[in-house]
């Protein structure tokens, strides 16, 4: 069974992706670092494209062929849950 996929996650042929909106570049940053810290913790990193308030993350699990794995929807359910 697939793992639901949390908000604002989309499942695309190039990985999960999901976009993040702030109020302003500085709160997009400290997303960003938060999101660097989680990744480290799980020993898996996004793609990660800033544009000022947009952070724009892609997960997709490299070493196994290039597809979303488990490890791609947890990541993406703990990224989720800093943006709450």
């Amino acid at each position: 069974m697939k793992p639901s996929i949390p908000t604002p996650w989309q499942e695309t042929s190039d990985g999960l992706k999901g976009t993040f909106v702030f109020k302003d570049f500085q709160s997009a940053m400290a997303f960003v670092n938060a999101v660097a810290q989680v990744a480290e913790n799980e020993n898996h990193h996004p793609d990660i494209d800033i544009r000022w308030n947009k952070v724009h993350l892609t997960l997709i699990t490299h070493d196994a062929g290039h597809r979303i794995t488990e490890k791609d929807y947890r990541l993406a359910a703990l990224i989720s849950e800093l943006k709450k």
